[in-house]
């Protein structure tokens, strides 16, 4: 199997999603189709030589040809998403290699199953490169994302959602505030726990396949709870992201 290339792309857009959160519109000169769930590397090099290396998840849909998006939460203290948030411009190179991934993918095969997706805060990015791969090709399994933030100013791609949920009835969105609520907030207020995934779960006529991305003890959390109510672990894919407090 051919080795990964790192290759220069050029950053066509950056879309402001929250106070924290970016997202980078990359255009790559060799660009390769991608599954939904997969991931690039991306490498900064100083002017010394240092180099600083993260992994990011794909949020657009493969329909998105010759171009993929990044979404990046700023992080306190992190070197690359503190570069990237501060730093980087329109028009500004990176130099990314990808995709890479083969695990916590969403495939066209599994489009006759039910589905049932778990974000936590920036975990939400590959997920929602699944909700937009599904959206586009016009799958029908029925699907739920089950997305918990802090507050509501938190919420990558709320409008996005929201508008794929009012067009699309297979699709339905619940979000979980966990530290503040919008005004006359009608929904859940807490972190994830059982009685919330069970409510999730009665609304699937049959088992769904489980895609669970987030803070390790979200995902730890929520990956056990399912396997204790009867998924099978197969059907339970995870992928864990550094704490965010979610």
């Amino acid at each position: 199997m051919a080795r990964i290339q790192w290759q220069l792309g050029k950053v066509t857009a950056i879309i402001q999603e929250t106070p924290l959160v970016k997202t980078y519109r990359i255009q790559l000169p060799d660009w390769t189709p991608h599954l939904p769930g997969q991931h690039y590397d991306l490498r900064l090099t100083a002017e010394d030589g240092y180099q600083a290396e993260r992994s990011y998840s794909i949020a657009s849909a493969p329909e998105q040809t010759g171009e993929i998006d990044l979404t990046v939460e700023f992080m306190e203290d992190g070197e690359v998403s503190g570069y990237l948030h501060e730093g980087i411009g329109v028009g500004d190179s990176l130099e990314v290699r990808g995709p890479i991934g083969g695990y916590f993918v969403w495939r066209d095969s599994m489009a006759n199953r039910p589905l049932f997706l778990v974000g936590g805060g920036s975990g939400v990015v590959p997920l929602m490169a699944i909700v937009r791969h599904r959206f586009l090709i016009g799958a029908k399994n029925p699907t739920q994302l089950l997305f918990s933030v802090r507050i509501p100013e938190e919420t990558i791609y709320r409008t996005e959602l929201d508008r794929m949920a009012q067009q699309d009835t297979t699709f339905q969105l619940s979000i979980t505030y966990t530290r503040q609520v919008p005004a006359d907030w009608q929904g859940y207020h807490r972190r994830i726990d059982r009685q919330m995934l069970t409510d999730q779960l009665r609304q699937f006529k049959e088992p769904p396949v489980c895609f669970i991305c987030g803070p390790t003890q979200l995902v730890e959390f929520v990956a056990n709870e399912l396997a204790e109510m009867g998924l099978p672990p197969a059907d339970i894919y995870t992928e864990r992201f550094g704490p965010t407090g979610t």
